[in-house]
This record gives C-alpha cells, sequence and structure tokens, in this order.
C-alpha cells in the first residue's frame, strides 16, 4: 500500500478515536452536571422561534396564565374558594391578580398567608374609585356604588400588563378543570375576547329572579332609547355571561375596549340606557353594546352557570355538575349563604378563614 494511503488511513482513524473520546466525555460530563442538579434537564424556560420578519426570539414555553380575580370583604371566602379551586386542578403556573379595596387587603393577606394558599403566586392590587368617577351613580343604595369592584374586569391591561393574554373570573366559581385548557381557548382574529353565549347548550335560557328571561340584548338595554336604536343591534340576539373572560390584551389594546366600555359607562349614566327590568349585571350592557358580534366563544363546559339562580341550579344533575370544567352561581342565591344548589360542591375547595371573620351560612338541620 503506497504510503500516501497509509496516512490517510491513519488520520481518518485517529479522527475516529478522537470523536469517541470527545463524546465520552461530554457524557460524562452530562452525567456529572445531573447529578449536582437532577433538574437541569427539565427546567427549559426559553425556546427559539422564528418570528414573522425572520428574525430570532425568545419566548418561554413554561408559560405563565395570569388570572384575574376580585375579593370584597363581604364575599372574601369566595375569592379563596375560587383561587383554591383553580390551583389544585392545574399544574399549569397561575399568577393571581387579586383586585380588592384598602379595607379588605390585609384580611385577604392573612387569609393568605396563614393556609395553604401561601404556595400559590399572586400579587394584591387596591382599586382606585375615582376610576368611576362620572360613570356611575353615587346613591349608596344603589347596587353600582355599593359593588365598584365588580368593575375591575373593563381595567384588564391596567392590571395585568405586558402579557397578551389573560383570564377573567368572578368570585363566585369553582373551576373543576385544568385552567390550562380554558386558557388556551381559541380566538378569532381581530377578537379581543371570547365569552360564554347565553344560549349554549350547557346554560341556556337562564331565568333570573324579577328579571325576566336574560338570554338576548333586550334583557340588558333599552331599545327605546335613540342612542340603542342608532347601533343597529337586533334585540333578539343571544348575549353572552362576563363573569368568565379570555382575553387578548392586545387585541384589547389596540382597539380601546377600555375607552370604549367607559364611554358607554358615562352615557348610560347620563341617560339610563339600561333595561329597567334588569336585575343586578350592571357591568354587561356596556361589555354588550363594546362586543356585539365581535367576540370568541368559550366551551360550554366551561361556564355552567345559574347554580345561584331559583330553580335552575337544581335543574342539573349531579352528575353533571360532577363532570363540568367550571362553575357559577350566579344569581341571589350563593353556595356560601343559605339556599342554594350543590353548597356541598363549593364546600370542597372552601379554606376556613383563620382570622374567624368570614362563616359560611348554613341552614340547621331540623
Amino acid at each position: 500500500m503506497p504510503l500516501r494511503k497509509v496516512n490517510v488511513v491513519i488520520l481518518i482513524l485517529l479522527a475516529v478515536a478522537f470523536l469517541i473520546i470527545v463524546q465520552r466525555n461530554l457524557l460524562n460530563l452530562s452525567d456529572f452536571l445531573h447529578k449536582e442538579n437532577p433538574d437541569a434537564g427539565q427546567i427549559l424556560p426559553f425556546e427559539a422561534e422564528l418570528s414573522k420578519d425572520g428574525r430570532q426570539k425568545m419566548e418561554r414555553k413554561a408559560e405563565e396564565i395570569p388570572v384575574l380575580i376580585t375579593a370584597t370583604e363581604d364575599r372574601l371566602g369566595a375569592a379563596i374558594a375560587a383561587m383554591n379551586s383553580v390551583s389544585q386542578n392545574s399544574k399549569a403556573r397561575v399568577v393571581f391578580t387579586i383586585v380588592t379595596m384598602n379595607d379588605t387587603a390585609d384580611h385577604l393577606k392573612a387569609w393568605m398567608s396563614k393556609t395553604e394558599l401561601k404556595n400559590v403566586k399572586y400579587r394584591i392590587v387596591i382599586f382606585q374609585p375615582e376610576l368611576l368617577s362620572g360613570k356611575i351613580s353615587k346613591d349608596p343604595k344603589t347596587l353600582e356604588a355599593t359593588r365598584p369592584l365588580t368593575f375591575a374586569r373593563f381595567y384588564l391591561p391596567v392590571y395585568i400588563p405586558e402579557v397578551e393574554k389573560a383570564i377573567y373570573l368572578d368570585d363566585d366559581v369553582v373551576v373543576q378543570g385544568d385552567i390550562q385548557e380554558l386558557f388556551e381557548t381559541n380566538l378569532k382574529p381581530g377578537h379581543a375576547a371570547a365569552f360564554s353565549d347565553d344560549c349554549d347548550s350547557a346554560s341556556a335560557k337562564g331565568i333570573v329572579r324579577g328579571a325576566g328571561n336574560q338570554n338576548n340584548y333586550l334583557g340588558f338595554l333599552d331599545f327605546k332609547k335613540e342612542a340603542i336604536k342608532k347601533l343597529g343591534m337586533r334585540a333578539n340576539t343571544c348575549s353572552f355571561n362576563p363573569g368568565v373572560i379570555i382575553a387578548n390584551l392586545t387585541e384589547w389594546k389596540n382597539q380601546n375596549i377600555t375607552q370604549q366600555l367607559e364611554y358607554w359607562m358615562e352615557r348610560n349614566f347620563q341617560e339610563d340606557l339600561y333595561s329597567n327590568t334588569l336585575a343586578e349585571s350592571i357591568t354587561t350592557p356596556p361589555l354588550l353594546i363594546v362586543f356585539y358580534k365581535r367576540y370568541s366563544s368559550i366551551d360550554p363546559m366551561w361556564h355552567v352557570r345559574h347554580l345561584g339562580t331559583t330553580g335552575a341550579g337544581n335543574h342539573y344533575s349531579p352528575q353533571f355538575v360532577r363532570v363540568a370544567k367550571l362553575l357559577h352561581w350566579n344569581g341571589h342565591y350563593k353556595p356560601w349563604g343559605r339556599a342554594s344548589a350543590f353548597s356541598d360542591v363549593w364546600d370542597q375547595w372552601f379554606i376556613p378563614d383563620p382570622t374567624g371573620k368570614f362563616h359560611p351560612v348554613r341552614r340547621h338541620a331540623d
């Protein structure tokens, strides 16, 4: 064999041997790192992705799920039960933004820090009532004045900045499914929010005591008023329930949704545009106007409603309630009160108040 060929063969063999040695060293290093930090192979906080303009960007793989909920002093146990149900039923990284008032913040902190909720990731934000100046009645006898926190959902991008997507939950809910699934609800292009249709199969035609049938726009808006007539909305259009909202906050900001909602609050304050048959849904009418035929839908099993409505809650079978992903006690009767359907389900998620201030009211057995 010519000398040149021999040299080439030797060089190839040396190269192969070198690669084998390098590979073994790398494997040994990987084993060493794993022993020093067993989680090293599992922590993958970022992943590369090509953006539309071709530039590489880094995106969090373990995405946080922002959830906004309000907490009022007289129903603080509701917010506690709701958050507990979310955290216990999901492995996702849920971050709660709890909007409350100054006089409730200390009570809330004590409840969170002295129970199993101390391990939940959350932040407390104090609601500023000045936001509602000139937008709702100041009469203390009106529901608007006594429950200002119900408008916190209008300000989602303010309370949860720098995220693209977030969930709003009413306090009178419990979540029995993994909230990651709800968070992944697909919103159509151009839609700033997703809601549950009041005509959906799971909670259709809820009857609210004293308010009549509230599954269409006629139940919420006064179509005799000129401002409503000019909008050209059909009175029999199916309404939606804003107790659960999945929001695309990028679209929300781009479309100035908060400013639009404030505009209609001011118009109602001046012109009384809401239906006189309306019971307590003071936040729904402006949302119905702003999102008229411009919202995506939530899976009906992710918002089973009317458990707090006279008779309606009893229309659900225990088997159906057990498999529902999210239960909502909207209506007069709350699960921490005396006369509510399926209060035993809510009790499973309630955490007793370590300060002793809040107690669910239960009818004593005869």
